[in-house]
């Protein structure tokens, strides 16, 4: 059974096709699986095959078409009907002679869209060199473009029932951050505290379940905590280090981040002050992440506090977040980073993670916050900001 009802998926629908006509797309190929989940509402681990969402201007449902394994899976979580789910044979499975987008092409002609101008993300995880290739040698008389993240930028703004998962999500991941913050001890295996990190998310809460995140823990310390993006090893935490721990939650696919730092011992002033610059930092681009403002605005905010202080960031600072599957939460569309005109509104949703990176050291702070009608934004996520210091 689907998370939403069929009225929050013609909405969406709707506001795609609205996006469709206006670029000139009559069909619109779907490989993302968020994106098929958005359209459809179908999930399951089956994204390492080939599998799409297909969307005409003149049809009522989209379609979904996948490997006939995941069709009974697709009949249990999507909202369509049976005749909209189609189902290609095993033998098209890592075949060197089969591909799932020449079953996908026939579908297409059997549909009456041969020569239709058809949409599809260019740069995306999961269509490929060969789904491009074989849709346009099958289909000599279509159009093919880049639909440029179209379904991408409709999810930007959330419906009120997805930003109520995403609440859920955000009281998973502060469960979470709990059980490292309570895990990390000099002498501990990053692995070990991992485990712990891990029950919690999946464990959730008593109101929500804990679905896998789409990016995995993120725990480096000492001289590692000095790169993004490290996940854990067999290593033992050390006293008088630092570490940083970026978590996310996730309930029914919908995601919530959240990163806090600490240090194990008598923390050194030049950490101290990081703390307190980027904390007044955060403070500083929450209150500028009102309605109306610009992702550059809220961007600006920060830098102004971080170059008083002395320091700089090229990096962005954030970037929407809300439904998805490995290996990213991130929605790959507005990001909180000079330059980006992107127009905040009421419900999109961000991760505003301040990352600062020094030659042996980094520090961490983040929070997953939704865009209000009026006002401040709502912060989804909650735990202490401080420092934690562990003596």
């Amino acid at each position: 059974m689907s998370v939403f009802d069929r009225q929050e998926f013609h909405a969406r629908l709707a506001r795609v096709k609205a996006r469709m006509a206006q670029a000139g797309i009559d069909v619109l190929i779907a490989a993302d699986p968020a994106n098929i989940n958005y359209l459809t509402g179908y999930d399951g681990w089956s994204f390492y095959v080939h599998q799409y969402a297909v969307v005409r201007l003149d049809a009522d449902e989209p379609l979904w078409v996948g490997r006939a394994m995941d069709a009974p899976g697709a009949r249990m979580t999507a909202y369509l009907k049976p005749a909209n789910i189609i189902a290609y044979p095993e033998t098209y499975v890592d075949s060197d002679v089969l591909h799932p987008a020449q079953f996908l092409v026939r579908t297409l002609r059997e549909s009456g869209c041969g020569s239709a101008r058809i949409g599809t993300d260019f740069d995306t995880f999961y269509f490929t060199a060969k789904d491009y290739l074989e849709i346009v040698r099958e289909l000599p008389n279509a159009r093919v473009v880049d639909a440029k993240g179209l379904v991408n930028w409709v999810r930007l703004i959330k419906s009120p029932a997805e930003v109520a998962l995403m609440r859920g999500a955000a009281a998973i991941v502060g469960k979470a951050m709990e059980a490292g913050m309570a895990a990390i001890e000099p002498g501990v295996r990053e692995c070990d505290a991992v485990a712990k990190i891990t029950s919690a998310q999946f464990h959730g809460t008593a109101d929500f379940w804990g679905d896998y995140p789409a990016a995995l823990a993120q725990v480096p310390s000492g001289k590692k905590s000095a790169a993004p993006h490290m996940t854990w090893s067999g290593d033992s935490y050390a006293k008088d280090t630092v570490a940083y721990l970026e978590l996310g939650g996730c309930h029914h696919r919908y995601h919530a981040a959240l990163a806090r730092t600490l240090y194990m011992g008598i923390p050194p002033r030049e950490l101290i002050d990081m703390a307190r610059v980027v904390a007044e930092g955060l403070d500083t681009a929450l209150d500028a992440a009102r309605p109306g403002a610009t992702c550059h605005d809220v961007e600006a905010a920060w830098r102004k506090v971080i170059r008083r202080a002395g320091h700089d960031k090229p990096s962005r600072i954030g970037y929407s977040i809300g439904l998805n599957y490995p290996p990213d939460w991130g929605e790959r569309t507005a990001s909180l980073r000079e330059g980006d005109q992107t127009v905040l509104e009421p419900n999109m949703c961000f991760h505003l993670i301040l990352g600062m990176w020094m030659d042996d050291w980094g520090y961490e702070l983040s929070e997953t916050f939704c865009v209000r009608a009026q006002g401040a934004p709502e912060i989804l996520t909650s735990f202490p900001r401080d420092l934690v210091i562990k003596t």
